[in-house]
């Protein structure tokens, strides 16, 4: 019995369009669909009768016509005909349903041109099938399938990224996971029509989202059969974080010899966790292992682990050039999520290892980070206690390490505590006003365990030998206040008390004829303590010249400054001994200490600030705009200065000068020189005598440093192309600025230029250049003087660039180098070629000068389902 269900009414007769006529459907049944088909009975026949394998109803509908013959047992549906049962669904342009057999034919439509149109499309459950035509049973859940089509998720990547396309000639679907194809073509090529690259399988077993194992299947390129074959094969399609072997790099090198890398395993531990594990291994014996793991807790935390050993041979043993190194490498970062904990954190960023690590290593994978020259690791743990006072505590380990001297600087731990600021005289949240209401103070302590050490005694006791263990406790005082209304005066004083956990005793032995010191073991403390005094203000000055003019105002800004400091003398924390010409030396036990050692000279000083800014209001260029722009001139130009008041000579300490401008908009321009207003003898010596007595001006110059950083790109020189600019467009129009300079691309004296089209010339109006290539440049320059001595030297002149050129929407160059105008030479000069292929991925990375001369060459498959389907290639040094 087969239970039917149709959207239109059979039981009156249904017209049925013809090429030229219009036939009439004979009249059925009212219980066609509800009664069993009615055969000739048989009095001899005893068998019993089927049960019926149809467990729903099947709908169906078509936009031409629907046609039930009941002498073929068939029911026709012709254009955009579409049939549904439980989770399977069927739409083409035309279905043939055996209601006897529990068969549908689906197929293509054809035109009188002969073009076919409406393919079908085949669904159950999740997997999609678009053949040219199909045989699908509902009772056995079999299909055969001609020319199928389908698309499978699989990997990590976004659907149609990383999806296999999966063609056959033709499919035998056995059941609902498992399919037989003959004649297939696996590719992941987003042309489904003419895929630029396929792999060609005979014969192969496919179950959607797990895998495809197949038989001899090779690579064709643009319908072309390559050399590149297996006699079987296994195509994993399963999505998410699967366990699975890492398919490795192979190469030669002239010192080592053939060679594989990245050879590996994956496995994903848990849903938290992963791990990998990777090698390299190089047949004259040099070997490398790295392990690599990835972490994370959403609102919780991540991270991850790396770790990496080399073993590097040269040569052969009993060859003079034999050598055997051993480089490794450690990083781990791992960070909390804020909402995990308000009011505690965990952080680590750890970076330590061999200091060649890089310069040596052998891994393409490190080419990036060749010129590293220090490695830095910090893991800190951090709580605050927010009743009131609060307090902020943090526990930190920290490492520095320099990879060209080898010098090793950690600190094991540090700990740090600052209590808030508290003003004892006043309620907390009431208005603060005159002395005593400001008066406030806060305290903080410091304590840390620094070492300082080499590589070569890095993990060994030795590194311990030069450890330095202190604490220092400080208590600052603060008050402000106004004076005549105008001026701000603050008032402060700092304790400090530091602890030492060794002391130095030094003396002269008169059997050796040296001076000794000896380290003691054991606490010791000395304290000091400062006051300070600062007044200063802030006067405005304007210059108004019109609504009507381009510049309507000018204002600056000076916040001129006067500061007094002192210092005791802490002379009771020093001691003396004799040495060999009998005169008295003085020192102090504490001169190890990490915080500095106690002053023996009293301090009393002046000091001199003066900082200024200058901005303009500038009509804006926008006439519906009601308010003129401003425009920075000079953001900063501050000077400063000091007098000591116990120096018995040279009391005025050199001026300096800072300052940045934006004269050219965005292209920021910071600048610093030192001028000193004293004289120097021949031998390059301050003397005690002022430069304008001497001859001079009022100060010379003695350093100078500019530097400047700014972008340049393709989109910048286009004016006039586009009736609306973007957003960086505007920002990067460097004419914005009244006050700017002729800028890289040329000024013009046409007051029309920016006024649209109204001479009526075609050309006006349209970009300077017509260069369509994209592109972009950074550049940064930096050129520092000194003349201390009236050596008049430039010590630093380079000019730093990198970029990027499209020269097609699949070209693209990048390059980054240098130029010292000083010793006239390029410094590290790399080039990257990029071409994107469709399918595939050619890369060319060329450095061809310099200590780090090489080239790298890459072209393989841009799908991460067959990413080991490659070819790289390197410099043989």
């Amino acid at each position: 019995m087969v239970t039917l269900s149709a959207q239109e009414d059979l039981i009156t007769p249904l017209p049925i369009k013809a090429a030229k006529d219009t036939i009439t459907a004979p009249l059925l049944s009212s219980n066609i669909f509800n009664d069993s088909i009615k055969v000739d009975s048989i009095s001899a026949d005893t068998v019993p009768k089927k049960q019926p394998l149809l467990l729903d109803k099947i709908k169906y509908k078509a936009k031409d016509y629907v046609k039930l013959s009941q002498k073929d047992n068939k029911i026709y549906l012709y254009d955009e005909a579409e049939i549904y049962y439980q989770d399977t669904e069927l739409t083409a342009g035309v279905i043939v349903m055996d209601y006897v057999k529990n068969e549908v034919y689906a197929g293509r439509m054809k035109d009188s041109l002969g073009n076919y149109s409406q393919l079908p499309f085949f669904k159950q459950g999740d997997n999609e099938v678009r053949p040219d035509s199909i045989r699908f049973n509902f009772d056995t859940q079999k299909a055969l399938i001609w020319n199928s089509r389908t698309e499978q998720q699989a990997g990590l990547g976004q659907l149609g990224s990383d999806a296999m396309k999966v063609y056959a000639e033709k499919t035998k679907k056995e059941n609902d996971s498992v399919y037989f194809l003959s004649e297939g073509k696996l590719t992941t090529s987003s042309d489904t029509v003419n895929p630029d690259y396929y792999i060609r399988v005979r014969k192969a077993k496919f179950v959607p989202k797990k895998k495809i194992i197949a038989g001899y299947s090779n690579m064709y390129i643009v319908d072309v059969p390559t050399p590149v074959a297996l006699p079987f094969a296994y195509f994993p399609l399963t999505t998410g974080r699967v366990a699975g072997i890492l398919f490795p790099t192979f190469g030669n090198d002239p010192n080592r010899g053939y060679f594989i890398q990245n050879g590996g395993y994956y496995l994903p531990i848990s849903d938290y966790v992963d791990l990998s594990v990777t090698g390299d291994y190089y047949t004259n014996g040099s070997y490398g292992l790295q392990g690599r793991s990835i972490y994370t807790k959403r609102y919780k935390f991540n991270g991850n682990i790396n770790i990496s050993y080399e073993n590097l041979v040269t040569s052969q043993k009993g060859f003079d050039d034999y050598s055997r190194t051993s480089n490794y490498n450690i990083r781990i970062s791992h960070s909390q999520d804020t909402k995990a904990s308000p009011n505690s954190r965990f952080s680590a960023s750890v970076n330590l290892g061999s200091s060649q690590y890089y310069t040596n290593s052998l891994n393409q994978v490190n080419r990036n980070n060749s010129q590293t020259n220090t490695f830095a690791s910090s893991i800190s743990y951090s709580k605050t206690f927010p009743a009131y006072p609060s307090v902020n505590t943090s526990l930190t380990v920290s490492h520095t390490q320099n990879s060209r001297t080898q010098v090793i600087n950690m600190s094991l731990p540090t700990f740090q505590a600052s209590m808030e600021r508290i003003y004892p005289f006043v309620k907390r949240d009431a208005v603060k006003k005159g002395v005593f209401d400001n008066i406030n103070f806060q305290y903080d302590v410091n304590a840390q365990n620094s070492i300082t050490t080499t590589e070569e005694n890095f993990f060994k006791s030795e590194m311990f030998d030069e450890a330095r263990i202190g604490a220092r406790h400080r208590l600052p005082i603060a008050t402000n206040f106004k004076l005549a209304k105008y001026l701000s005066v603050s008032l402060s004083g700092t304790y400090e008390d530091v602890w030492s956990m060794e002391t130095i005793r030094r003396q002269y032995d008169t059997e050796l004829q040296e001076t000794v010191t000896d380290t003691i073991a054991g606490f010791d403390r000395f304290n000091r303590y400062s006051l300070g005094t600062s007044i200063g203000t802030t006067m405005y000055g304007t210059w108004n010249f019109g609504e009507d003019k381009k510049i309507q105002a000018l204002r600056h800004v000076m916040r001129p400054s006067i500061s007094y400091s002192y210092t005791p003398s802490f002379e009771q924390f020093y001691e003396s001994y004799t040495d060999e010409d009998g005169e008295e030396v003085q020192y102090t036990p504490f001169e190890n200490s990490i915080y500095g050692r106690p002053s023996l000279n009293k301090g009393s000083s002046l000091s001199f600030s003066l900082q200024n800014s200058l901005e303009a209001k500038v009509r804006d260029k926008d006439s519906t705009a009601t308010e003129p722009r401003k425009v920075k001139i000079l953001s900063n130009l501050t000077f400063s200065s000091s007098y000591n008041l116990e120096a018995d000579s040279l009391k005025l300490s050199p001026i300096s000068m800072s300052g940045a401008t934006e004269i050219i908009k965005n292209i920021p321009i910071n600048f610093a020189a030192t001028f000193d207003p004293y004289a120097i003898d021949n031998n390059g010596r301050r003397i005690n005598t002022l430069n304008i007595q001497n001859g001079g001006g009022i100060a010379r110059l003695t350093s100078a440093r500019v530097n400047t950083s700014f972008s340049l790109n393709s989109e910048m020189f286009q004016k006039g192309g586009a009736k609306e600019k973007s957003d960086q467009e505007k920002q990067s129009d460097f004419s914005d600025n009244p006050f700017a300079i002729d800028d890289v691309r040329g000024a013009s004296n046409n007051p029309n230029q920016n006024r649209g089209n109204q001479s009526g010339n075609p050309n006006e109006g349209q970009p300077i250049y017509n260069n369509k290539l994209p592109w972009d440049a950074r550049f940064t320059y930096v050129a520092s003087y000194n003349n201390s001595n009236r050596q008049s030297e430039i010590t630093n002149h380079s000019l730093m660039f990198s970029g990027n050129v499209q020269l097609t929407p699949k070209w693209e160059v990048g390059f980054n180098s240098g130029y010292d105008l000083k010793d006239k030479g390029f410094t590290d000069t790399r080039f990257a070629f990029k071409r994107d292929l469709g399918s595939f991925r050619l890369s060319f990375d060329w450095t061809p000068f310099g200590r780090y001369e090489r080239w790298y060459f890459f072209i393989g498959i841009k799908s991460s389902l067959l990413s080991d389907i490659k070819w790289e290639n390197r410099s043989q040094r």
